[in-house]
């Protein structure tokens, strides 16, 4: 099995082997192997930094506790799966990893707002041409 992703020990993540959804059939009792991981976001190895943006994250895989479940099904293997399922806890974390750049406050430009103004008068030329004809005949 490969080494689990960043500062992470094999104590920070649980595996719990579950019956795979799907169709059934014939192998179904053999091969429908399944995995949650999860992994507890507070009580892990990562820096401080890393917790809290993964915690502030609005992803439905973390509970209300901080406790992140990834479930991994595609393979037939268990191995497999539980190497699919740190592959995933890993993007997840790498995606928080990186500190966000701060925006920084711009005015538009002078050309910017001119073309925006002419947008908005060849728009109104084209609304008040939809109106009432005026009778002169």
């Amino acid at each position: 099995m490969t080494p689990p992703p960043c500062n992470l020990t094999f104590s920070d993540v649980e595996f719990t082997a579950i019956r795979a959804q799907g169709a059934g059939g014939q192998n179904v009792n053999k091969v429908s192997n399944a995995v949650h991981l999860r992994f507890a976001v507070r009580a892990s190895s990562l820096p401080e930094a890393i917790k809290e943006r993964l915690l502030a994250l609005s992803d439905q895989r973390i509970t209300t506790e901080g406790v992140v479940v990834i479930k991994a099904q595609t393979s037939r293997s268990l191995e497999h799966n539980k190497a699919e399922a740190l592959e995933r806890l890993q993007a997840l974390i790498d995606s928080v990893a990186l500190v966000p750049k701060a925006r920084k406050a711009t005015k538009p430009t002078f050309g910017s707002k001119q073309r925006r103004l002419a947008g908005k008068a060849t728009r109104a030329q084209v609304k008040r041409l939809r109106g009432r004809v005026s009778g002169s005949d």
